[in-house]
């Protein structure tokens, strides 16, 4: 690892912040982003920084302050406004107390603030305080945990460091550590840091850029130690390719994780490292020992699940096998639960079982979260902890926290807290693919999904609207002409590789095919089959297929139309096929139900949408006598109807537990196409 300060970045964040702030605050917010963007250093919010400047309080006096990372915050790219400001002194004083509660530390930190509209400070302040230099760096990086978790790690990082550390044994972050990290520091206040046993480095200096540096130094040093006595690393660059079809075990995997009341996304994690851990011969073993630094946790609990497929039978017959090792893992957690609540002896509400990271020989990582970002995290986070393992084992032997420790960690509500308590959602967990997703109802159908929390999968023709609308709600994409029924069904695998599995679809795409029908031809009607009725089967029976396999039911949504009803002159070709897709609908209502699966259809009818050109439009008005704004409002209600009431429609079927065989107008009112 190597510094990445330069003195023309520097420069420019004091040019940006100093001015509202001072250069202390610019500087600071410039070497955490520089550590927070170094994932062998930070991961996910993990991490804090601080420094000490003076700033004029509101009375205009001029105070002494710690600027320290808030709760929240992330250092890549952290904001003075993430680092808030607490009274140095009052803080200080704090050290003479014997003893101080989480909650109680957590208010005097608080009620010290600068600014009481700002996030609660790091638990890790008092530590930060005690110490007496003016800039403080602190990181889990994956060389230091390597040392600091082993059985003899004070020996080992004696060897690497000599005296130029502070050795700090393992004591759970709050007061009690802050004390101790400051009586480590004082009996040797020339050390350029502190190495913390099982949890990571602290450094200091008088600039930014010499904490920095100097913690950038210490990770070098380690790497180095360690990558000298790795064997392995020599192997070939890259894994064999996998025996194991990871698109035919996610859905199984995922439809029994949760016990049938809580749902997760998965995220595979692939690489020659990894391929090397899950093959390796100690892995029940290496991988049972425990979390590399006990605040991962929380992410991916104690241990991963390892489970061993039978590679000469197929994946769908070895679901018994799956659920068996699942349910045995639960039993584990319960008793680990069950042992330390009785050490304890104080009421806890237990955490669910689940495992959060699935070690499957011949495939790699699988983890588990509640969303797709908790599954990336945790996916992070292990394939971070197996190259802390290697490297370990390489030094001497890896070494976690006993299960007391981890527990204490596990059920600390200060550590709950970092996820969050964010108001659930009707759709979270859920993934939901959607065709036509670049425009009208199909775009108006995505942003509704989303924010009622689904994961989305967006698919169109149109390459350039659809990624905007997908960077727009951060959802996956990918250009797809609908008419090829193998692109259709490779890009519902693709979905299904991402995220694990599949919750419901809303097949929206469509064209507009217009002509007298005995007119014709086959290759046009056959155009508008494609898109206007196989389509929609295509993508129905790959998502069925995932559905099924899941066993956790599912829904199928359509844009059905008006036409299929009340069919206009020269509009056979989109009419004809549209009536076939209602038909769809039953049959998949009828065929599906007892196992779950809901398949509705929603008939809408004058969109303002990209299906009919402002020209068509003008015409149809004209036959009517209107002009194109009182087209779009003839309707019983006499209002114009719009994509995002279709949006809401789908999003109400999507929500119907007990609705089937279904179509929903949106139309503002057609007698003629009221029959449902």
């Amino acid at each position: 690892m190597e510094s990445r300060y330069t003195d023309a970045e520097a420069q420019a964040f004091i040019e940006r912040y100093a001015p509202r702030h001072n250069a202390d605050v610019a500087l600071r917010v410039y070497t955490s982003r520089l550590i927070g963007r170094e994932p062998a250093l930070v991961l996910h919010g993990g991490g804090n920084t601080s420094c000490k400047t003076r700033v004029t309080d509101d009375v205009g006096d001029l105070v002494d302050v710690l600027y320290v990372k808030g709760s929240g915050a992330d250092l890549s790219d952290v904001e003075p406004a993430g680092l808030p400001a607490v009274r140095l002194a009052a803080l200080l004083a704090l050290r003479k107390r014997t003893t101080l509660s989480d909650e109680d530390m957590v208010n005097a930190q608080r009620t010290r603030m600068l600014d009481a509209s700002g996030p609660n400070p790091s638990v890790e302040t008092l530590l930060h305080a005690f110490l007496p230099h003016k800039f403080i760096d602190h990181s889990h990086a994956d060389a230091i945990l390597s040392l600091v978790d082993q059985p003899d790690g004070e020996r080992i990082c004696r060897e690497r460091f000599g005296d130029r550390f502070g050795i700090v044994p393992y004591v759970m972050p709050g007061f009690a550590l802050a004390k101790l990290a400051a009586e480590v520091y004082e009996k040797n206040t020339r050390v350029e840091g502190l190495l913390l046993l099982k949890h990571g480095l602290f450094t200091f200096g008088a600039s930014a850029r010499h904490s920095y540096e100097r913690h950038i130094a210490a990770v070098h040093e380690a790497e180095t130690f360690a990558h000298k006595r790795r064997y392995w690393s020599t192997r070939a660059s890259t894994p064999p390719a996998s025996p194991v079809s990871y698109t035919e075990l996610a859905p199984i995997l995922r439809g029994l994780l949760g016990e049938g009341v809580r749902r997760y996304q998965l995220h595979l994690r692939q690489s020659k490292e990894i391929h090397h851990f899950v093959s390796d011969a100690n892995l029940d073993a290496l991988s049972q020992i425990g979390c590399a630094t006990p605040d991962h946790v929380i992410r991916t609990k104690r241990y991963p699940l390892v489970l061993r497929l039978d590679l000469g039978r197929p994946i769908a017959q070895q679901g018994a096998f799956i659920e068996e090792r699942l349910e045995l893992y639960r039993a584990h957690y319960r008793a680990y639960v069950e042992r330390q609540t009785e050490r304890k002896r104080v009421p806890i509400t237990p955490l669910d079982p689940d495992p959060r990271i699935v070690l499957v020989p011949g495939l790699g990582v699988i983890a588990v979260g509640a969303n797709d970002k908790a599954a990336l995290v945790a996916a992070d986070i292990y394939e971070h902890t197996i190259e802390i393992i290697r490297n370990a084992e390489a030094v001497g032997h890896y070494e976690a926290l006993p299960e007391e420790d981890i527990f204490d960690m596990e059920y600390w509500s200060l550590e709950q807290a970092k996820l969050g308590k964010a108001a659930t959602k009707p759709l979270d967990g859920r993934v939901v693919y959607i065709t036509g997703a670049a425009h009208g109802i199909g775009a108006a159908t995505a942003r509704a999904f989303a924010a009622a929390g689904a994961t989305l999968y967006l698919v169109d023709r149109d390459a350039t609207a659809l990624a905007a609308v997908a960077k727009e709600l951060r959802a996956a994409h990918e250009a797809l002409d609908l008419t090829q029924e193998a692109a259709v069904r490779m890009s519902i695998d693709r979905a299904v590789h991402l995220f694990g599995g599949l919750d419901g679809v809303v097949s929206n795409a469509g064209i507009a095919s217009q002509g007298m029908i005995a007119d014709c031809s086959t290759s046009e009607l056959d155009k508008s089959f494609r898109i206007n009725f196989y389509a929609h089967q295509w993508v129905a029976s790959a998502a069925t297929g995932v559905f099924l396999r899941q066993s956790m039911g599912g829904f199928l949504l359509f844009n059905a139309s008006k036409a299929a009803w009340n069919p206009g002159a020269e509009f056979g070709p989109y009419a004809i096929p549209k009536a076939a897709l209602l038909a769809l609908v039953k049959q998949y209502a009828l065929e599906y139900g007892k196992q779950g699966v809901r398949a509705n259809a929603v008939n809408a009818d004058r969109i303002r949408t990209g299906l009919l050109n402002p020209i068509d439009v003008a015409e149809r008005a004209r036959a009517r006598g209107l002009d194109p704004d009182a087209y779009y409002r003839s309707n019983l209600l006499a209002r114009e109807v719009t994509g995002d009431d279709v949006a809401q429609a789908f999003l109400a079927l999507a929500l119907a537990q007990s609705t089937t065989g279904s179509v929903i107008t949106v139309d503002g009112g057609n007698i003629a196409a009221s029959p449902r």
